[in-house]
């Protein structure tokens, strides 16, 4: 059974790109998350989930757990596809659901199980997936930032998502959208 501690934690869910990622700007925002006592949430795979995630978990005395929700490797499989979860991820969700990309606001997507489990999202630069991601948690209602340097670093990103290209103001965002002092 988890502490307590952990137990009222928030869930910061974290977007972007499973092939690549900008790891100097991964890793500053994973070692800020962990400091604002929240549990990460990713979709568990590369690229920036990885990235993300290892900075998260390289934090000592962090209270939050790096957790990842993974895809099923194709329709009716039971196991994730390769390379899920990352070495990071301490709590893992497999789930049956296979889409993803330009299919991500499909049904039969995990995006939906990422949005609606975040008590807050931060975007990163990434593909179809990631704006997919985007649009759910537009949809949905879920608080969004994007941390970026250019609105392009996501296709057909919305205007009304906030962007931000600096660190202290993602954190501020967060604070704010977890009811905590920015």
């Amino acid at each position: 059974m988890a502490p307590e501690s952990q137990k009222s934690l928030p869930i910061v869910g974290v977007m972007g790109s499973g092939t690549s990622a900008d790891v100097s700007r991964c890793a500053e925002l994973g070692r800020s998350l962990a400091a604002e006592r929240v549990h990460l949430l990713t979709g568990g795979g590369r690229g920036v989930m990885d990235a993300v995630s290892r900075a998260f978990h390289g934090v000592e005395g962090r209270q939050g757990l790096v957790i990842g929700v993974l895809p099923a490797a194709g329709p009716g499989e039971a196991n994730p596809p390769a390379g899920y979860p990352n070495p990071w991820v301490e709590l893992s969700i497999q789930t049956h659901l296979h889409l993803s990309g330009n299919e991500g606001t499909n049904v039969a997507s995990r995006n939906h199980i990422n949005v609606l489990s975040s008590d807050v999202i931060v975007a990163l630069p990434g593909a179809l997936g990631t704006r997919s991601e985007v649009e759910l948690a537009l949809r949905y209602r879920v608080p969004i930032v994007a941390y970026l340097q250019d609105r392009a670093e996501i296709p057909q990103l919305p205007d009304s998502v906030t962007v931000a290209a600096h660190l202290e103001d993602i954190i501020a965002f967060v604070r704010r959208a977890l009811g905590r002092s920015p």
